[in-house]
């Protein structure tokens, strides 16, 4: 399949390499396109909100949506909480025409190849492993625990670029963000 006409773009990659800034940069630049709100069971950030950063559901009803087949992806990540992707809302953008933007993790992103093998899987890489870690840590928003945790699962995420139908690095947000834009054809 072309990547221009490509109606499902997986963007992913480590902990820290910068998805969630790609993605909101994109989406100011690029308001026609869906991007698909992920699901979790884990507590909102500080300075997220509840069906703007995620939808932020309780384990039993992260499972009863699992059990009736409504996600097109879920995983459980960094052995602590379920991710998932709701997949009327993307079925919905694109019987509109609209392209999707999904932003997962790995693990998630197999499975929506698995289930939409036509998706576009593009990985997001960090300029080096040192800046990864700087700003995963610059974050603030886990504990040391947490940050290792996380390192540890990024180091198996880079192992796996391969696996990508696309790899951007993500040094300038904005060179990024046009990168993506020219791979997507907008």
């Amino acid at each position: 399949m072309d990547n221009k006409n490509a109606s499902v773009w997986v963007i992913s990659g480590p902990s820290g390499v910068g998805k969630g800034t790609v993605c909101a940069a994109l989406r100011r630049q690029r308001p026609e396109v869906f991007f698909s709100v992920s699901m979790t069971t884990r507590k909102p950030r500080p300075s997220e909100t509840d069906g703007v950063s995620y939808h932020f559901v309780s384990d039993e009803h992260f499972r009863e949506l699992v059990d009736a087949g409504e996600m097109l992806e879920h995983a459980v990540v960094h052995g602590l909480h379920s991710y998932g992707t709701p997949r009327r809302a993307v079925e919905e953008a694109l019987a509109q025409g609209r392209p999707v933007v999904l932003e997962i993790d790995l693990q998630g992103a197999r499975q929506v190849k698995e289930n939409l093998p036509e998706a576009k899987l593009v990985f997001l890489q960090p300029p080096s492993w040192d800046e990864l870690v700087k700003r995963l840590r610059g974050r603030g928003t886990e504990d040391e625990e947490a940050q290792s945790r996380r390192l540890e699962t990024a180091k198996l995420e880079l192992e796996a670029m391969a696996e990508a139908d696309e790899v951007v690095e993500n040094d300038d947000v904005e060179e990024t963000v046009a990168n993506l834009i020219s791979l997507m054809g907008l």
